[in-house]
C-alpha cells in the first residue's frame, strides 16, 4: 500500500512564506508537486529527481524550491514570496523513476492534498 501524506498548507498574506512536507512509503520514484485551484485543472509545480535533479514551472520559478531527505522519506516544498494566484489544493505525487515529468500522465500515486492560501 503506497502513501503520501502532505502536511504544512495554511493561510498567509501575500510575500509570506509556507513549506510543505510528504512523507512517503515509496523510494526511487520521481516525486513532485502539482496544485490545483478552483475552476482550474491540476497543474505541476515542481519534481526532483531520485538523483537530486530539480525541475520547476516557469510560475514557481525562483520562489519555491523542491527538496527531499531521503532518511526519512521526505520531500518538501519551500514556497516564498507566495502571491494570491499561489492559491490552491497541493498534491505531492509519485511518478516513474525513469520519466520525470509535470504532466499528470506520468504519475503513479497521489497525496490527498493540502490547502494554501494566499491573500492579498
Amino acid at each position: 500500500q503506497v502513501e503520501l501524506v502532505e502536511s504544512g498548507g495554511g493561510s498567509v498574506q501575500a510575500g509570506g512564506s509556507l513549506r510543505l512536507s510528504c512523507i512517503a512509503s515509496v523510494t526511487n520514484y520521481c516525486m513532485a508537486w502539482f496544485r490545483q485551484s478552483p475552476g482550474k485543472e491540476r497543474e505541476g509545480v515542481a519534481y526532483i529527481t531520485s538523483g537530486g535533479t530539480t525541475y520547476y514551472a516557469d510560475a514557481v520559478k525562483g520562489r519555491f524550491t523542491i527538496s527531499q531527505e531521503n532518511a526519512k522519506n521526505t520531500l518538501y516544498l519551500q514556497m516564498n514570496n507566495l502571491k494570491p494566484e499561489d492559491t490552491g489544493t497541493y498534491y505531492c505525487a509519485a511518478g516513474s523513476s525513469g520519466l520525470c515529468s509535470l504532466s499528470q500522465s506520468y504519475i503513479h500515486y497521489w497525496g490527498q492534498g493540502t490547502q494554501v492560501t494566499v491573500s492579498s
